[in-house]
């Protein structure tokens, strides 16, 4: 099994493209906070600088690609010190109302800086280690992208199908996207201990197979015990060493991963709360709702019923 292809199917990781932009100098762009979505800039002419919260400020290069996990507000500016100008307000006074391109200043041919800019969206409820193990900030510059050859060849495809603007690209545009978030993930591991932690997980040729073993068989009643036998360890040994890589112990993993799966029988809509209560291991419908309330703050047939109308 594919672990990082479950988790992120499982999810329902989707990309979205928002525009390219030319960027005149002077110029700086306060991004509002969007909790719900990964955004992404990626530098495909000139430079500028980006700014979030308490962080060091990032100088995206040519060639460049910067995530900025759940949605922080961040700054794109010319200069790191420039004082930025909210998205709506520069979006205004530059007359920008909607389609492909944003322009602040004369125009395109000699525009200083033009970035792609999306972001990317999982389905509501969605929760795991992997998202909480993203830093603040990601970037990729060209050099790491030359080691990564995916990468690369969907931010220069990306790229090309901007510029062409032919009938489907923004189709195309938001399908590498996705390829472009899995490709930063598993390239910038060295970002996080935390997300680092997590890849060796995935990876681990013990600690992978009890993962395994809970995505396969997720209604399944795991013990710590069985668990570790199914990694060919000592259950102090496989705990202590799934705790250190994925940042949380192997029942509660299990825990979350249920719900997780049980979010995505309910955006489905066609099994009912006793059946996917059953389908995810609980052993009653009132236990499930129970923990689905303590982790969503709602009960399931509420969960599904806001997501239907």
């Amino acid at each position: 099994m594919d672990l990082l292809s479950d988790i992120l199917d499982s999810l329902s990781l989707q990309g979205q493209f928002y525009f390219r932009t030319c960027f005149n100098s002077p110029w700086s762009i306060g991004v509002p906070n969007y909790a719900s979505a990964i955004r992404f800039h990626f530098a495909a002419q000139g430079e500028c600088w980006v700014r979030a919260g308490d962080e060091s400020p990032i100088h995206l290069k040519q060639g460049d690609l910067v995530l900025v996990p759940a949605g922080a507000a961040h700054a794109l500016s010319d200069t790191p010190e420039r004082k930025p100008v909210e998205l709506e307000r520069a979006m205004a006074e530059n007359e920008y109302t909607g389609g492909p391109l944003f322009r602040v200043g004369d125009g395109c041919e000699n525009a200083a800086t033009q970035l792609m800019c999306g972001h990317f969206t999982f389905a509501e409820g969605s929760d795991h280690p992997l998202l909480r193990s993203l830093p603040n900030l990601i970037h990729v510059s060209a050099s790491m992208r030359s080691s990564t050859f995916w990468l690369d060849e969907a931010l220069r495809l990306m790229a090309r199908q901007m510029a062409e603007d032919n009938p489907g690209s923004m189709a195309v545009v938001r399908r590498m996207s996705e390829i472009i978030f899995i490709e930063t993930v598993r390239s910038s591991a060295s970002q996080s201990d935390q997300l680092a932690g997590l890849m060796e997980a995935l990876s681990d040729p013990k600690i992978s197979r009890a993962i395994q073993a809970m995505h396969r068989d997720v209604a399944t009643h795991w013990t710590v015990e069985a668990l570790a036998g199914e990694a060919a360890m000592s259950r102090s040994r496989f705990a202590a060493r799934f705790q250190e890589l994925v940042g949380c112990g192997p029942l509660t993993y299990l825990a979350e991963w249920r719900l997780q799966k049980a979010c995505a029988l309910l955006r489905e809509g066609k099994a009912s709360i006793q059946e996917v209560a059953a389908r995810i291991g609980y052993q009653s419908p009132a236990a499930f709702t129970r923990a689905f309330a303590n982790m969503f703050g709602e009960s399931p047939t509420n969960f599904r019923s806001r997501l239907a109308a």
